[in-house]
């Protein structure tokens, strides 16, 4: 096949972390830093992500960290912007139930 050789997965990821942690635009992820386009860091984050590649490796270092005993569940918090409470759903009085997690959203198993 012709065209440009495939970028390194981990210069893709770490063009991905890169926009993700800073809030850079794709288009002006820096050159210097080796990790090819923005658009090319972009598609992998697409195609990773419909992969189901995030979603495993989430898992992998929840299991990980559970296993190492380094997950805390009383330091656990949600909010209403990452987990979005149903509407018209209420518990005793005005309070409202606890949000429902939405599918994809994968959580910390707490023992009690």
């Amino acid at each position: 096949m012709g065209g440009r050789p495939r970028l390194p997965d981990r210069a893709a990821l770490t063009g991905i972390l890169f926009v993700l942690v800073t809030g850079t635009p794709w288009e002006r992820l820096p050159v210097e830093m080796g990790c090819g386009s923005g658009m090319t860091c972009w598609r992998r984050l697409r195609d990773w992500q419909a992969a189901g590649v995030w979603v495993r490796l989430h898992k992998v270092l929840l299991d990980g960290l559970e296993a190492a005993g380094r997950i805390r569940c009383d330091r656990a918090a949600l909010d209403s912007r990452s987990v979005p409470a149903k509407r018209g759903v209420r518990g005793q009085g005005n309070r409202r139930l606890a949000p429902t997690l939405r599918r994809g959203l994968l959580m910390v198993r707490c023992r009690g």
